[in-house]
């Protein structure tokens, strides 16, 4: 079935939303006060009436001609463009913004000053 003739299931899109911004139907039946239930029949239905599904939208932090608009292969289409394999590292995207050897480093000199200060403590304290 083509998207062209594919039925705008808003209840679909509803889910696959929730999914992507990893909440469950709990989560979301609890921002809609209702119970997870209610979600699910929301989620199944094809068409939703438009007070619902602002309120619908809200709770899931987009609005509701997002909802409407949403497509699957948009989503793709965005990972697909914004990705890029010279941040692949063990097969996980990873990006780095500082030197990690210059926080080992930091991390080094900071114990070394907490050793001298415990050296000095017990030294004051022995002398006493």
């Amino acid at each position: 079935m083509s998207t062209a003739t594919r039925p705008n299931h808003i209840g679909r899109k509803i889910s696959r939303i929730r999914e992507l911004r990893d909440m469950k139907q709990e989560a979301l039946a609890q921002a809609l006060g209702t119970n997870q239930q209610a979600v699910s029949i929301i989620e199944n239905s094809e068409t939703i009436d438009e007070d619902k599904l602002i309120e619908v939208a809200k709770a899931l932090g987009v609005t509701a001609e997002a909802i409407k608009n949403f497509s699957e292969e948009a989503v793709l289409n965005i990972i697909g463009n914004t990705y890029h394999d010279s941040n692949v590292v063990n097969g996980n995207a990873y990006s780095c913004n500082f030197n990690p050897l210059d926080k080992v480093v930091e991390l080094y000199e900071r114990l070394v000053q907490a050793e001298k200060e415990k050296l000095e403590y017990v030294e004051k304290l022995l002398k006493k």
